[in-house]
């Protein structure tokens, strides 16, 4: 599939609400899987990605059903998964694996989780070595998936994370709710808490104070009853939309606002966009608000430390934000990009050059040069939020993305949505 924007002939304009966020349906599909209880959960999206976590749980024997937008699964308790000893394909998620693969060894369950020739490129001794350490038999690919895990105890540990990484940390945090004793976990920076939040508020005891974390053991956990909040990720792609259009006025009602993911919005206010939020209320212990974001001229910016931590999903976005903008934007520490669906830095760099952008990669991050876009071809390369970004560049210059079709995986509404708002 071919997708090519039309030119934005006038300032976009509107109010949208969106499916909701893909970090929390994984979350919440699991985590109702291990709950005792039937769980509701209103929102939830329907996309490649959330598909893979309930097939995952399907194929060990935790079927759910959606209809009208509702999600609803019979929890099977902390105990071992029906299938336990099953195959389960997770796709091209790593969420879908690294969190499972916590699950499956706190209910003493055995499984080989497995996926896509990309997902198989993926690190994974930086959830096995952790689950090593508590006690967790479990092997690997030479440090790649498939995971195998067979039934052991686990026990506590004090654990200090190599890197801030939201997908390690809930491995882990997950683990713990099946382990004899309390675990404690050190991260080096800031990553996401959604795991931490969700799991409060189905009735584990988990004690957060600064960059530390403690998490209890749990015996049962409280079934789920809510709306998912929209998801910033995507929301990001339309106010990115927004920015790089004079004049525009977008609104995102219902947006998931949890602070270690609203970076992108810390950045496209930095670079000159002005950004508002009202009708703010919590949801799933989530934050949630209404986001309007309107035009203004824009500047290059420098971005590295925490905020690359809270935006390292939408920087194909900020990418392109960046190449309207007047003078450099520069992206240091941000060597976790290599390690996505795709290698983004290096990802990022060949597509908007391939579009006439003045780029450099740097080793942990790139330059984008502003005023420079012509337009041209670009390519998804398999990476969803890769394809949305090249071609938000279409609203400002002729683009046409090949291989747009990965956008499914996440976002089936982009390009509608997009559309609602022209």
């Amino acid at each position: 599939m071919t997708l090519s924007l039309a030119l934005a002939r006038r300032p976009l304009q509107g109010r949208v609400s969106l499916p909701g966020d893909k970090s929390l349906a994984h979350r919440a599909a699991l985590f109702a899987a291990l709950a005792d209880g039937v769980s509701t959960i209103r929102n939830y999206p329907d996309s490649g990605v959330t598909r893979a976590m309930r097939a995952a749980l399907e194929a060990l024997g935790v079927p759910s059903r959606l209809a009208d937008g509702a999600l609803r699964v019979d929890g099977n308790g902390m105990r071992p998964f029906p299938k336990s000893g099953a195959t389960a394909f997770c796709g091209n998620s790593g969420t879908t694996i690294r969190l499972l693969a916590g699950a499956v060894a706190a209910t003493r369950s055995a499984a080989v989780l497995d996926g896509s020739a990309g997902l198989r490129k993926r690190p994974m001794n930086r959830i096995a070595d952790p689950l090593r350490l508590m006690g967790a038999d479990v092997t690997t690919a030479d440090g790649h998936a498939p995971l195998a895990l067979a039934p052991a105890p686990l026990h506590g540990i004090d654990y200090t994370l190599p890197v801030a990484s939201a997908q390690v940390k809930s491995c882990i945090e997950l683990a713990a709710l099946g382990a004899d004793a309390p675990v404690t976990l050190h991260e080096p920076g800031p990553s996401r808490d959604h795991t931490a939040r969700m799991l409060r508020a189905m009735g584990a005891t988990v004690i957060s104070a600064g960059l530390t974390e403690t998490v209890h053991p749990a015996t049962s956990l409280k079934p789920l009853d809510g709306t998912l909040p929209g998801d910033i990720s995507s929301a990001a792609f339309l106010l990115a939309a927004a920015a790089i259009v004079p004049g525009s006025r977008v609104t995102v009602a219902d947006v998931g606002l949890n602070p270690t993911r609203t970076g992108v919005l810390d950045v496209l206010s930095a670079m000159g966009a002005r950004i508002s939020t009202v009708n703010e209320r919590d949801e799933f212990g989530e934050p949630v608000g209404d986001v309007t974001l309107e035009a203004a001229p824009l500047h290059g910016v420098e971005i590295a430390g925490d905020l690359v931590v809270r935006s390292i999903d939408e920087f194909p976005a900020l990418a392109v934000v960046a190449s309207f903008a007047a003078g450099e934007t520069v992206v240091r520490e941000a060597e976790e990009l290599r390690y996505k669906e795709t290698d983004r830095i290096a990802a990022i760099v060949a597509q908007l050059g391939a579009l006439g952008a003045e780029v450099e990669e740097r080793p942990d991050g790139f330059t984008v040069r502003g005023g420079t876009l012509k337009g041209g071809t670009a390519r998804a390369n398999g990476d969803h939020r890769l394809a949305m970004s090249m071609a938000l560049c279409g609203l400002r210059a002729p683009v046409s993305v090949e291989g747009a079709e990965i956008l499914n995986e996440s976002f089936p509404e982009f390009e509608s949505l997009l559309s609602s708002l022209m």
